[in-house]
């Protein structure tokens, strides 16, 4: 069976980490198959939106499978262009190399998000846990630090305070304390995990999809930049999707108060 696996339904793409028996760490046979798939998913116009999730109860992802990497590593390590290839190459391809990728991508993080795991966790767009969830940076433990985003993304997301205890520690947190600092959205039961996870792609699809790869890429735009860079973008993103065909009859059903998704008396159901 593929170390990966990919369903579509409707307008959903499940990606399933799928090395239960070795708590779905990433080694090269899956790092080379996720850049597959998410060269399709990006490529697909019949999905919109993606889930991943880790096979099993007990892990997310452990990281990269240092029992594959840990050498090759080493080895490339002395190379001067290694750095510029992984730059390029990411871990899995959503950390680095596909991270400029605009449909939403959902975590459902089932057990451990470790190292790597972490890492491709925060590279998703929205996260939500079951409560038997523990995120972890153990990379200190080994002589090294995050090198995939995950300190880039746990800061940009929780803050430099998370991150500094995180990575000086080396010790992990749990489901709760990760909904405390904004690394997750919501904790349910490893029960309802899929089905919390599809509820929220519910309210992600009932909206113009055009509007939201915008709004998901002007958010990356603004990162980092100054005050006056970051509103001269939300500006331009937003004004120029004007232009959209959709728009004119969205805008007409907003004032007539027939468009879906409003809440009250006008409420639509997902």
């Amino acid at each position: 069976m593929s170390v990966v696996l990919y369903e579509k339904r409707g307008r959903i793409a499940y990606i399933t980490l799928n090395r239960p028996e070795a708590m779905n760490a990433i080694n090269e046979e899956m790092h080379l198959k996720l850049w597959e798939t998410w060269q399709e998913f990006d490529a697909d116009d019949g999905v919109d939106l993606a889930i991943v999730t880790g096979a099993g109860d007990e892990a997310f992802c452990a990281g990269a499978d240092l029992k594959t990497h840990a050498t090759d590593w080493v080895k490339r390590s002395q190379s001067a262009l290694f750095p510029r290839e992984k730059i390029k190459d990411g871990l899995g391809g959503l950390t680095r190399g596909y991270h400029r990728m605009y449909k939403p991508v959902i975590a459902a993080v089932n057990g451990w998000a470790l190292a790597g795991g972490l890492e491709t966790a925060m590279a998703c767009d929205i996260r939500i846990a079951s409560d038997n969830a523990q995120f972890g940076s153990f990379e200190p433990r080994r002589g090294y630090h995050h090198g995939d985003g995950g300190i880039v993304r746990v800061v940009n997301t929780c803050g430099v305070g998370i991150a500094l205890e995180m990575n000086l520690t080396a010790e992990p947190i749990d489901a709760q304390r990760a909904l405390q600092c904004n690394m997750v959205s919501k904790v349910v039961p490893q029960a309802e995990l899929m089905d919390a996870a599809e509820e929220m792609a519910s309210r992600i699809l009932r909206n113009d999809q055009w509007a939201v790869r915008s709004a998901k890429e002007t958010i990356f735009n603004v990162i980092g930049r100054q005050l006056d860079d970051q509103l001269a973008q939300e500006a331009y993103m937003g004004y120029t999707g004007a232009s959209n065909p959709p728009v004119a009859e969205l805008l007409k059903n907003f004032a007539d108060k027939t468009d879906k998704g409003r809440v009250g008396k006008n409420k639509t159901e997902l």
